[in-house]
């Protein structure tokens, strides 16, 4: 059979006994087109699998994207692995190359765009000395957003300054917490919390129903508090635990210890921010350079 019988039949499986959506199989067919013109329709008895690196090989000289190689890619793969189920090809696509996702720093703030953030509280409000709290946390910290929303009071240790961690895999660490940020924690607890009708509640951080706060609440907020402050970088919920560990690598901060306030399991996942902070570095070289 050729490929673009073999085609037919594949998407009439996708449709049929998977159910795909008729977006995906647009996407699916134009992909699986490119790949028969590519082989020319051949029989599906002379495919290799290398023809799927030569295919990928040949999109990228084309000046694809590397998001759009990495989705033909997988699309062609998929359709081998049909045909195998079929019996019409016997080939092992285990160890097969494709392209990797390219990889996006963070968006870190400055450390005077950290300032003003933190400083555009109205402690008039509870709400606002509690989120103060929360993004004090979170900065001095390098929390997770789950980690700070998930965090319990039995794990704030006040005398010692350090707050005990459950991370990914249900790893424990220990997390070191400064002063200021401390008083700020102490001060909503004090203050705000303890009058929370769900002030028996093991979690720290709680909505006006007694109830932990929500990722989503706080991704609204952090946005909320950044353009009331005038700063225009996309933030996400993680723009403060990326901020708290550029700025420690900047002053001079150990990348194994880093690593470890952090919880990151490789450190080749902590080595992104001596990037960031390499490319705010030449940034700033940049800046000065035009100046003069």
């Amino acid at each position: 059979m050729r490929i673009s019988e073999c085609i037919d039949d594949f998407l009439a499986y996708l449709t049929v006994e998977k159910g795909d959506v008729k977006a995906t199989i647009e996407t699916y067919t134009d992909d699986l087109n490119q790949f028969k013109e590519f082989m020319a329709d051949c029989d599906v008895k002379d495919l290799k699998r290398d023809d799927i690196s030569a295919f990928i090989d040949y999109l990228s000289k084309k000046g694809l994207r590397t998001s759009t190689l990495i989705r033909r890619g997988t699309t062609v793969r998929c359709f081998y692995l049909y045909l195998g189920r079929e019996g019409l090809i016997k080939i092992s696509l285990n160890g097969l190359f494709l392209p990797k996702g390219e990889k996006h720093l963070p968006n870190v703030l400055t450390t005077s765009e950290v300032e003003v953030l933190l400083d555009g509280f109205n402690l008039e409000k509870e709400n606002e000395i509690r989120d103060k709290a929360m993004m004090e946390v979170m900065y001095a910290s390098g929390l997770r957003v789950s980690e700070l929303l998930s965090l319990e009071r039995g794990n704030i240790n006040i005398q010692e300054g350090y707050l005990k961690i459950r991370g990914k895999g249900e790893k424990e660490r220990i997390v070191p917490i400064g002063e200021y940020a401390l008083g700020y924690l102490i001060n909503y607890m004090t203050t705000v919390r303890n009058k929370n009708v769900g002030a028996k509640s093991k979690y720290v951080f709680l909505n006006k129903a007694g109830k932990p706060i929500s990722r989503q609440y706080f991704w609204r907020q952090i946005k909320y508090y950044a353009s009331r402050a005038g700063i225009e970088i996309e933030l996400s919920p993680h723009t403060l635990r990326h901020s708290f560990a550029t700025h420690l690598l900047e002053n001079g901060a150990n990348l194994r210890q880093v690593q470890q306030m952090l919880g990151h399991s490789k450190i080749e996942t902590t080595q992104i921010y001596t990037h960031v902070s390499t490319k705010r570095i030449i940034s700033a070289y940049d800046r000065f350079m035009e100046g003069k």
